[in-house]
């Protein structure tokens, strides 16, 4: 465990351990950007891919030689097999906690404590946090817009649902000529095809504007959410709903049809048994209720609360435990 005797006046050190997969590294943002917020955390990123890591030294705990962060650690933290050597070669380090997101492909007393969604079916323990879907940096809007603004996030072929364009392009049109007050932002991902993309585009028109992947910034997400009164995303994206969930906007997923025992798509069917989203079959739901203001939905900030109660980072002062929860 971190020890607990580090100065006030000197912030708590937090190594992020990134594989560079973009969402491994947006679930280190958010949990990272909590810490940062509850506890005064100072971040720094280690890139595991330039770092090489024998086997042995994992087994072992002991640390290859490398360029890391100046600031020892009080806690290190890695997401995506790609860090897993690196984190547990560094596991004895003096006085260190370590943590995994996601689960992990080895025995969980070889690390501190182990945040992962409930859908990956880890055994509940105490140092063991199940978060509703996954992490990310996106924050529960204080206030819903009232403006007709919608906002459509499309994925790609994945292992967990029967990919199917028409059916999807389907779903699109019949919300775009059915809510035909509404301005629409459809945006694809990194793993739309492209042909997807050129119908996606021939959308475009006066209340409706479409954009390429490539050409979005790395906040963009969160701005569109921010002016969203309604969200529609495909499933096969467990990232991209659980932002869409987080942000508070009313958010509605299209219907494909899932892949036999995917934990993806249980993690998908209990988020709508949670309210979180709402299915195809519920767009009206989506698109004319106002939102509802209850408890948030911010597994970031309930990690990140969790990593301070099990003392795996020096804590402030309880008083100062606010940083900022919506609600």
């Amino acid at each position: 465990m971190a020890t607990l005797d580090r100065e006030r006046s000197e912030p708590p050190v937090v190594w992020l351990l990134t594989d560079n997969k973009p969402g491994h590294r947006n679930q280190l943002k958010g949990l990272g950007n909590r810490l940062r917020a509850l506890a005064g955390a100072s971040l720094h990123w280690v890139d595991t891919e330039s770092i090489a890591v024998p086997l042995w030294r994992s087994f072992l705990g002991m640390p290859p030689a490398a360029d890391y962060p100046p600031a020892e650690p009080d806690l290190i933290v890695g997401a995506g097999t790609g860090t897993h050597r690196l984190l547990l070669a560094l596991r004895r380090k003096k006085n260190v906690s370590t943590l995994v997101l996601m689960k992990p492909g080895f025995p969980l007393g070889w690390v501190s404590a182990v945040i992962t969604p409930a859908h990956d079916r880890v055994a509940e323990g105490p140092n063991v946090l199940l978060t509703e879907g996954v992490i990310n940096t996106v924050t529960p809007l204080a206030r819903i817009t009232d403006k007709p603004e919608a906002l459509i996030l499309v994925g790609g072929p994945s292992p967990h649902f029967d990919w199917d364009e028409d059916v999807l392009l389907g779903q699109i049109h019949h919300l775009i000529n059915h809510y035909t007050g509404w301005r629409w932002t459809i945006s694809g991902s990194r793993r739309t095809p492209e042909p997807l993309l050129g119908k996606l585009e021939e959308l475009a028109g006066l209340k409706i504007s479409v954009v390429h992947p490539e050409r979005t910034h790395q906040d963009w997400l969160n701005h569109q959410l921010s002016a969203s009164r309604a969200v529609w995303v495909s499933p096969d994206s467990m990232s991209m709903v659980c932002e869409a969930a987080t942000s508070g906007a009313p958010t509605g997923i299209f219907q494909l049809t899932p892949v036999a025992g995917s934990r993806v798509a249980t993690g998908i069917d209990q988020l709508v048994k949670n309210g979180r989203i709402a299915r195809w079959s519920d767009h009206a739901s989506v698109m004319t209720e106002k939102p509802l203001r209850g408890q948030p939905f911010w597994e970031a900030d309930r990690a990140a609360r969790w990593v301070l109660e099990k003392e795996l980072l020096p804590t402030p002062p309880q008083e100062e435990l606010t940083g900022g929860r919506v609600g």
